[in-house]
């Protein structure tokens, strides 16, 4: 037996027993220390047990009798056992912020996706009524530019290219920075339109500049009703997909995307949903990341567009 699982069977045993187990009662549930003679087998084990509290296994020593003749070992639990770890939103909009504006595929940012399956999406859209932190500078220093000026109550004017194409100068009063999707989205009030409006950071074609103070956003704001869900960007051209999905991806996709809905489901279990998705590279990369657990079937120009980038990629 390799001794890594020989370990790990030792751990499982001591881990499950509600009592301490003299080591004859340890050999006699685990073959690997039932073999030579009772010296070679206890130096075995006593090696075995060495190696676990050098690792941070908590391996306890105890008697096993109220005359405390004989003594035995178990784990508890309740020290073998990390915690559930908990952060504050705050402490969450930090981690998201330091680990997305280097733009690489670090530890950091490996393990803020791993936080974001437990927090409520872009917590960072609640925060409007308190500092949002910023790490390294995204490209141009357009992040960390924004959570400045949301923090600072500054409002923006910069340059901005629309899913339709158009670009013009805007001046917006930054309340909320959303992560979604894999974008950053700051959302506010368009003082030209007169109405809250999202902006994807990536569409930007100027680094905003300071344009003298903003106005506070309404009670209760919350950034993340701005900005459409999965898919999608801000529905500046809305445009409503169909897509087929797989039982595996189905229930993850529909209910990770703000405004999905369900048509159908077909009697192999596949289902037919619906979802708010904007013209261009941002569906298309968000329908190919499911691969082949996912057909796009209208409007014809989304599916074309996911057919040319299948058939540019050999697929």
């Amino acid at each position: 037996m390799h001794p890594l699982e020989r370990l790990l069977n030792l751990v499982i045993l001591l881990l499950e027993t509600p009592r301490f187990l003299t080591f004859e009662q340890i050999r006699e549930r685990l073959p690997a220390y039932d073999q030579g003679d009772d010296d070679s087998a206890k130096r075995m084990f006593e090696r075995d047990k060495d190696v676990l509290r050098d690792l941070g296994v908590p391996v306890e020593v105890g008697s096993t009798d109220a005359w405390e003749v004989e003594q035995g070992y178990r784990i508890p639990k309740d020290r073998y056992y990390l915690p559930d770890i908990e952060f504050t939103e705050e402490e969450i909009a930090a981690l998201f912020v330091a680990a997305q504006t280097p733009g690489t595929e670090d530890d950091a940012g490996q393990a803020v996706r791993k936080l974001q399956s437990g927090v409520e999406p872009s917590v960072l859209a609640l925060m409007s009524g308190g500092p949002v932190a910023a790490g390294a500078d995204a490209p141009g220093g357009r992040l960390r530019a924004v959570t400045g000026a949301i923090e600072a109550k500054r409002a923006l004017r910069f340059d901005y290219r629309a899913a339709s194409g158009e670009v013009a100068t805007r001046h917006v009063d930054p309340w909320s920075l959303v992560w979604r999707m894999g974008r950053w989205y700051l959302v506010g009030f368009d003082r030209d339109r007169g109405e809250i409006r999202a902006f994807r950071l990536s569409r930007f074609r100027s680094d905003p500049e300071s344009a003298g103070e903003a106005s506070a956003p309404p009670e209760g704001f919350d950034g993340r009703e701005h900005v459409v869900g999965g898919p999608s960007a801000p529905p500046e051209e809305p445009v409503t997909a169909r897509v087929l999905l797989s039982p595996n991806v189905a229930w993850w996709a529909v209910s990770t995307s703000t405004g999905a809905r369900v048509v159908g489901t077909r009697e192999d279990g596949w289902v037919e949903a619906e979802f708010p998705a904007e013209r261009g590279e941002s569906f298309t990369a968000w329908a190919l990341s499911f691969g082949p657990e996912a057909v796009v079937l209208a409007p014809r120009e989304l599916r074309q567009d996911v057919v040319r980038r299948l058939e540019a990629a050999g697929a």
